[in-house]
């Protein structure tokens, strides 16, 4: 951070014998103001970005809350450059953001070096065919259910923070998709669009929950789901704090006779079905960092109105809430507590539809489990406390800054989750709905390169089951 930091090039200010210390320093960045002996407001004369090779000018200026002519006071410009060197750190387009204002004359004079990363990211695909690692090995065709192939992503594609995503996956599951994302387009980058297309095919399809678990019925010599979309729509950007996404997609999926037999109320009686997805969700992100927060808070809003084309299928209506809280407790402990729920409205839900826990939201420590209904709520509590800092891993024998520095930090988590799901006509054979579910637990989070994170935790449940769970992702 040093170098970046000294990298962004000498000014008038820096001749100044004594620089202020950084007035805020995370772990990832830096902010230094040097001092304007005499001055209280000042005007921005200069805004300059250095080391950004790939990513535009401009898009970077869209993040700022100031811009050149403002005035700003000097009492308040730490904090100030804090909240926009993190706006500009969680396009997580770079590795390291730091600021520096000095005086030029009367005028403010602030620079932000950045560090870019990797962009284009071939990834091969071999994974497995399940919800997570303990529904793999509890099936005894496991084997066969491994997907493989090859996820590429390009992101800040021409330099405007826009990504392009494709998929090739053969194996268990196939699927073929294509998808582009403009966050922000035009001048002040406050309205963008969204695109894409998908088709899958799977030889196996889990036709049924029962005993809380899902059911697989399998037809090696076809395939018992197909599913096609396409999706289109617009994007309101305030920040990339706050995001409101509006789209529109089409939707054809089909199951076999077979399915439709063992389990009529899949699709309500009916092989196929055509609908339309209206879309409506608002985002309101204000953790510390987006990788692994700490501090913060998320908050997130999503409206979906389902209408089948058939002309008889009853409509549906969902609504997901999803509020999380991040608080620095002091001593390096870290509190974290989430609500999530959803509702459904519809006068006859098929079962296809009537996902509830176990799917996107978990209650930890029922990872074999799913549970279905109409409605669900979710508690999720983490206490987390740092056991590993240390110094990032330097490759030696890789000259490209973009790679060859691995980050490292691990941490200590103890949780709580409780949950519950209502459903007015689950089956007999399923004891988890309509039951309060519980877990406590023991965790490690790893975050590494490129806002990685593994974690790995012991679980006792509301059943009295205990077990290891292994994640890629943060659970709250």
């Amino acid at each position: 951070m040093q170098m970046l930091l000294a990298g962004l090039g000498p000014a008038q200010a820096d001749t100044l014998p004594h620089p202020l210390r950084p007035v805020v320093a995370p772990t990832d960045t830096l902010v230094r103001v040097l001092p304007c002996p005499g001055v209280v407001r000042a005007a921005v004369g200069t805004i300059l970005f250095t080391g950004n090779a790939v990513t535009k000018d401009r898009i970077l200026r869209a993040e700022l809350d100031f811009h050149e002519g403002d005035t700003l006071t000097l009492a308040d410009l730490p904090a100030c450059l804090e909240a926009n060197r993190r706006r500009l750190f969680n396009l997580q387009l770079f590795h390291a953001v730091v600021v520096q204002s000095s005086c030029a004359g009367s005028r403010l004079l602030i620079v932000f070096g950045v560090q870019e990363r990797w962009y284009t990211f071939p990834v091969p695909i071999l994974s497995l065919a399940d919800r997570n690692l303990r529904s793999w090995l509890d099936r005894a065709d496991r084997w066969r259910r491994v997907d493989y192939g090859v996820h590429l992503v390009r992101s800040n594609f021409r330099g405007r923070n826009e990504q392009l995503i494709a998929n090739l996956q053969l194996g268990f599951n196939r699927k073929y998709e294509l998808f582009y994302e403009a966050p922000g387009l035009g001048h002040y980058r406050r309205l963008g669009l969204g695109v894409g297309a998908s088709y899958y095919q799977s030889h196996s399809l889990d036709y049924i929950t029962l005993a809380d678990r899902l059911t697989p019925f399998r037809a090696d010599d076809g395939f018992p789901i197909q599913r096609f979309y396409v999706t289109g729509g617009l994007r309101f950007r305030h920040t990339v704090q706050f995001l409101t996404a509006l789209n529109l997609s089409y939707h054809r999926e089909q199951i076999s006779d077979s399915v439709n037999h063992y389990n009529p109320t899949y699709y309500l009686g009916r092989t196929q079905r055509e609908y339309l997805d209206l879309n409506l969700t608002s985002t309101r992100n204000q953790r510390n960092t987006f990788a692994y927060p700490l501090t913060g808070r998320y908050a997130q809003v999503a409206l979906t109105h389902r209408v089948f084309l058939d002309g008889t299928t009853p409509s549906i209506t969902t609504l997901h809430l999803n509020y999380t809280r991040y608080l620095a407790l002091g001593r390096e402990f870290y509190y974290s507590v989430g609500l999530s729920g959803q509702t459904r409205l519809t006068r006859q839900l098929a079962y296809a539809d009537s996902r509830a826990l176990g799917y996107e939201d978990l209650v930890r420590g029922y990872d074999q489990y799913v549970v279905d209904g109409r409605h669900y709520a979710l508690v999720q509590q983490g206490l987390s406390y740092p056991l590993l800092r240390p110094q990032p891993i330097r490759l030696q024998s890789i000259d490209n800054p973009k790679i060859n520095t691995i980050p490292l930090a691990l941490y200590l988590n103890i949780f709580a989750d409780a949950g519950y799901v209502v459903a007015p006509h689950s089956l007999s054979q399923n004891r988890l709905p309509n039951q309060l579910l519980s877990a406590v637990g023991l965790g490690l989070h790893l975050v590494t390169y490129y806002d990685r994170v593994f974690t790995a935790e012991y679980t006792l449940n509301g059943l009295g089951q205990t077990g290891y769970f292994f994640r890629a992702e943060f659970p709250i």
